[in-house]
């Protein structure tokens, strides 16, 4: 199935925020439960530490030996102590009882009635020592989470027996209050350390779960916003992205439909404005290509046409009579040179498929390039002398030893000294030089004439390629040569160049490595290359 590159950047966001906030709530709600069940049970212990030892220092200051009396007496007193002890914004309700379990005070009457009465089992106990004492029984069953704890008291039997005897995390007191509430209770112990009544701190159970429950929505609602802007952040970065890959690929199709005018605009300095601009120096390239490809069947259609057209004229003319016998050989020398001249196009084209195929096998050996050149010069003579041309022969020395593909070698100073006649002027200079230097044998091959254009050196080694568009001087060329004569070079891992001043002269030079003489061991002298 087809998924775009902004649903992919869209999911994975996405998933990462969802999982990222989903253990940020986790955590944080595990650790604010911890925290705040600690935080509210000590409140709690404290508090109903604190009552404990308010009603147990007033009952030991007053004459009243009854403690139930006590708190008739001292009602008004108590119960001021018990109010203000009480929290109605944090929902902390303290009362007291007796023994017994009945209350006797209470700081919400009516969530802890005065008629109501704790279970035996739900009262903390003092220790045979006089120290709150775990009450045990069904307390710890209720709540299914209840034990002792010892808060810090301070002197005295009061301060002993003012420790926590009690803690329920979630407890109704049997059904003397309403809903669960979180509870701490301590036994209040008489003159002679027997526990006389009890003092209870509570608080509802689900406060604590409501904080909770607002932080972790409060999280979720800061999540979804933060979804919201991921989605925005993905929708405009991956717009960036993708525009300019959508306008390669309509370009691409532009491409494929042979229309390679279209460009893709680049935009920014990242690696997407890299691509966008390496996809426009292809297309450059492929448009350069097709232009070369068009001009190269052009060419070689009127290469083709032409001498099949002189070579079927004369045929014509030979056979219906319409040429005398005594012309026949003047007729047959220019038929024999028309099919030269297709044999050398066929055999060209032929070279190019063998050097893209890989096939050119090179046959590596010793030989004397000066030797060669020579014989190149004195096949072109009759040439020479019909421009006229003002000919010099440079040498370092009469052998000039390389090593390389004899074939392939002479094949490219060919056609080098082939053109360079071919684009003299009248008269021009014509040189061929050989110079030795640092293991290299430089050979260049310098004439004056028409050059190369400035927008044309940078071609002049692509396949196809014809400087002379207009065919006046190169009527006979098809553009491989020096194609050709580059790859072969390449081949044999040196270098050629051309040097050139439009109007004035054109001079093309190659790289061979210089090796022995076969016949002995002296290395050939070497010179500066001038």
């Amino acid at each position: 199935m087809y998924k775009s590159l902004f649903s992919r950047y869209l999911t994975a966001f996405l998933l990462i925020i969802v999982v990222a906030f989903s253990i940020i709530i986790g955590v944080v709600g595990v650790m604010m439960t911890d925290y705040s069940n600690e935080v509210n049970s000590s409140m709690l212990s404290r508090t109903a530490a604190s009552i404990g030892r308010t009603v147990e220092a007033k009952y030991a200051a007053s004459t009243t030996e009854n403690y139930n009396r006590f708190v008739y007496y001292k009602r008004s007193e108590l119960q001021t102590a018990v109010d203000a002890m009480s929290d109605a914004d944090s929902g902390v309700i303290i009362f007291v009882t007796d023994a017994k379990g009945n209350v006797l005070l209470s700081g919400n009457e009516q969530e802890v009635s005065l008629s109501e009465q704790i279970a035996p089992e739900l009262l903390p106990s003092l220790s045979d020592d006089g120290s709150a004492g775990d009450s045990g029984g069904a307390a710890g069953d209720e709540a299914g989470n209840a034990g002792s704890s010892a808060d810090s008291s301070t002197g005295g039997s009061a301060a002993t027996a003012a420790n926590v005897a009690l803690r329920l995390d979630s407890s109704d007191l049997g059904g003397v209050l309403a809903t669960q509430y979180s509870i701490s209770a301590v036994a209040i112990s008489g003159r002679d350390g027997e526990t006389v009544g009890a003092a209870y701190a509570i608080a509802a159970a689900d406060t604590m779960k409501i904080f909770i429950s607002t932080m972790v929505k409060t999280l979720i609602t800061e999540c979804l916003w933060v979804l919201l802007a991921a989605l925005i952040a993905v929708y405009f970065i991956s717009e960036r992205i993708t525009s300019p890959l959508k306008k390669m690929s309509m370009a691409a199709k532009s491409f494929a439909a042979g229309q390679f005018d279209v460009r893709v605009p680049v935009i920014g300095h990242s690696e997407v404005a890299d691509l966008a601009t390496a996809f426009n120096n292809m297309a450059s390239s492929l448009a350069k290509t097709e232009e070369t490809r068009r001009v190269f069947l052009a060419n070689v259609s009127h290469d083709l046409r032409t001498p099949m057209t002189t070579i079927g004229g004369f045929i014509d003319g030979i056979l219906d009579g319409a040429i005398p016998p005594e012309k026949y050989e003047h007729y047959l020398g220019i038929i024999a040179s028309e099919v030269r001249r297709l044999s050398r196009l066929v055999n060209s084209l032929l070279e190019i498929t063998r050097i893209q195929a890989g096939e050119r096998k090179f046959n590596m050996e010793s030989f004397d390039i000066a030797e060669m050149a020579r014989e190149i010069l004195i096949s072109n003579e009759q040439r020479i002398e019909k421009k006229h041309l003002d000919v010099s022969f440079e040498c370092d020395n009469d052998r000039m030893f390389v090593y390389a593909d004899r074939d392939a070698i002479y094949q490219i100073l060919y056609n080098l000294c082939d053109n360079a006649v071919k684009f003299s002027r009248d008269g021009g200079a014509y040189k061929i030089s050989i110079i030795a230097k640092a293991g290299k044998v430089y050979t260049s091959v310098y004439n004056e004439g028409q050059g190369i254009a400035d927008d044309d050196i940078d071609y002049v080694f692509d396949r196809f390629y014809k400087s002379d568009k207009s065919r006046g001087l190169d009527k006979t060329g098809t553009g491989l040569g020096l194609y050709i004569a580059k790859t072969i070079i390449d081949a044999h891992h040196e270098e050629i160049w051309v040097r050139s001043v439009y109007g004035k002269f054109c001079e093309f030079v190659f790289t061979l490595p210089q090796t022995h003489d076969p016949r002995g061991d002296e290395l050939v002298p070497t010179a500066p290359l001038k």
